[in-house]
């Protein structure tokens, strides 16, 4: 008599590369209480900065051989189209990857289902190829221009062809769903809202102790990236004389300690643990947000203790923060952009409670409960 009882899904997750923790990492975490036994697929792998992965079936690419690119990925852009082709997915039912570069360009077969999770249509190839040329190449730097050029030529080639693979493209939001159009020249699934732990920041969990003495300061929660423009909340802050946390670590903090000099109002605190970082968002005055985020989860970790966030109107906070109820939206990406940010928070009255009802929408269980229909 023929078995009749139906098989398990078999799943694989796909990511660009492991190797930190943030937004992304968030949403894979999740997905991963979703499909326990899926093993995840990437470019590189580094378990030193990605614990968070520890007891998972993670499996690298041939990238993984080369030893200074476990931390340094950027350095061999041109080589993960072929890492990512390279993966054999035949045993698989259902393969979702988790993208906002190369990982969206897997080759799955025609039984083999490819879901692909939108972060972003890779920003250095197409919406933001100008700020990343003002960003890496300053000065004397500019000479290598024409280089990165010639090459961005293939790398948008190569892009584009792959975004057509997916079978379908859920992306993180509105603003990525446009982006998703326009560049790619395909129609997505409805968004989905990336996961935030809403949970922890629950009224019995408020921290009674202020991590600082002052009655007054704002935060900053971000990778210290150019494009995040904390340069702009930093200069901000110091000509209105509000003190600002900035909580994070990235390549640009050098230049960014530079525009602070020794001026007593910045304080940068490096990684901060979630449970340090409850802390933080509970007693703070608001979140600043100058970037331009494709989505930006610590804008509804924010919100969901409570506190309002400033973001710039073009980014996609701005479609989580309704000014004057959560937040406000920053006009222009400059020190006055901030400062009258800054002015029409410390005008506005804000009720936490309101603003914690509202995060809840953006939960880990309204995703979980979202991709199970969507899928």
């Amino acid at each position: 008599m023929k078995n009749t009882t139906p098989q398990p899904l078999r799943v694989a997750l796909v990511y660009d590369r492991v190797n930190t923790f943030g937004g992304a990492e968030r949403v894979l975490r999740n997905l991963h209480e979703l499909y326990p036994h899926a093993p995840l697929y990437t470019s590189v792998y580094d378990l030193a900065g990605a614990a968070w992965t520890k007891g998972w079936d993670v499996r690298p690419s041939f990238l993984q051989r080369v030893p200074f690119v476990r931390t340094h990925h950027q350095w061999l852009a041109l080589f993960m189209p072929l890492a990512f082709e390279s993966f054999d997915f035949s045993a698989f039912d259902l393969v979702i990857s988790v993208s906002s570069e190369a990982a969206k360009g897997i080759i799955t077969k025609p039984g083999t289902r490819h879901v692909c999770y939108l972060l972003t249509p890779t920003r250095y190839v197409w919406s933001h190829v100008h700020q990343y040329e003002r960003d890496y190449f300053p000065g004397i730097l500019k000479i290598f221009l024409p280089v990165y050029r010639f090459f961005l030529r293939y790398l948008r080639a190569w892009d584009s062809i792959a975004a057509q693979r997916p079978d379908l493209i859920i992306p993180i939001s509105q603003t990525v769903k446009q982006r998703v159009e326009k560049y790619y020249k395909r129609k997505t699934a409805n968004v989905i809202y990336p996961p935030v732990a809403t949970h922890l920041f629950e009224s019995h969990t408020i921290s009674s102790t202020s991590p600082f003495p002052w009655k007054q300061w704002y935060l900053c929660v971000s990778r210290l990236v150019p494009y995040k423009r904390i340069d702009a909340a930093i200069r901000a802050c110091i000509l209105m004389k509000r003190h600002l946390v900035v909580v994070g670590k990235g390549h640009d903090e050098q230049r960014l300690r530079g525009i602070t000099g020794d001026s007593e109002y910045i304080h940068f605190v490096g990684y901060l643990t979630d449970d340090e970082l409850v802390g933080y968002y509970q007693h703070c005055s608001a979140l600043l947000l100058p970037g331009e985020e494709d989505f930006g989860i610590v804008a509804v970790e924010a919100m969901a203790a409570g506190v309002p966030v400033a973001t710039y109107v073009k980014s996609g906070n701005a479609e989580v923060v309704i000014p004057g109820k959560t937040g406000v939206h920053i006009q222009i990406q400059t020190t006055q952009g901030v400062r009258e940010a800054i002015q029409m928070l410390e005008k506005t009255q804000f009720t936490k409670q309101v603003i914690r009802e509202y995060a809840k929408q953006y939960s880990e269980a309204v995703f979980k409960r979202a991709w199970e229909e969507q899928i």
